[in-house]
């Protein structure tokens, strides 16, 4: 992941209308340069088949190969974004929580996916995030060959780092297909994880009110 300050030079309004102060430069926030061979992965995708007994001879089956090498390309292939924050001017310091963030990822064990929802919430302290960048945050980090709690721990740290709050929780509940499609086949379970830091790990109201919110509280 590589990050670097826009250049953009727009300015916002400040208090008094007499003068103006620079926004701060939004973060752009881009995905490390890889390797990336279409062509090699479709040969290696019918390779794959052929290994297993499946047949791409038919023509529903022909384009196959190449389907999914793009189908994992774009699961591994995470957006570009622009990680806008505002001065915190009116000094808000209760919870913010986004629920119900969607989440796709990959698990790394078995590269089968695992969807579910994240629920990312913060205490704001200098600065507040445009509510759309914790969903961006999210996806990031799940557009990769994952472990879910990894993917928990990575989001929360991620935004202690780049936005100073007084806390940060994250909490995710996805199905696994790993699980539910194969081995023990556990139909309709989920696993949760969750992430708290700050005052949300360390303040029991506020880390009581968190995961009531997110539903996880007992």
């Amino acid at each position: 992941m590589t990050e670097r300050p826009d250049r953009a030079t727009a300015r916002i309004p400040a208090r008094d209308a007499e003068e103006t102060r620079p926004a701060r430069p939004a973060l752009r926030v881009v995905d490390e340069p890889r390797a990336l061979d279409l062509a090699a992965a479709e040969t290696a995708a019918g390779q794959f088949l052929a290994a297993l007994g499946v047949s791409t001879a038919s023509e529903s089956l022909r384009g196959t190969p190449g389907r999914m090498a793009r189908a994992y390309a774009e699961l591994f292939s995470p957006r570009a974004f622009d990680l806008t924050t505002f001065p915190n001017d009116e000094h808000y310091d209760e919870l913010v929580l986004a629920r119900r963030i969607p989440v796709r990822s990959v698990c790394e064990h078995h590269l089968l996916p695992f969807v579910g929802v994240a629920h990312v919430g913060y205490l704001p302290g200098a600065r507040i995030l445009g509510l759309s960048k914790l969903a961006r945050v999210v996806e990031h980090f799940a557009c990769r060959p994952q472990v879910q709690e990894r993917l928990t721990k990575q989001v929360a740290d991620w935004l202690e780092t780049q936005l100073e709050p007084k806390g940060v929780g994250v909490v995710i509940e996805a199905e696994h297909s790993c699980m539910t499609l194969r081995g023990v086949r556990a139909a309709g379970s989920s696993t949760m994880t969750s992430t708290l830091l700050g005052l949300l790990r360390s303040d029991a109201r506020s880390r009581a009110e968190f995961l009531a919110l997110t539903g996880a509280a007992p």
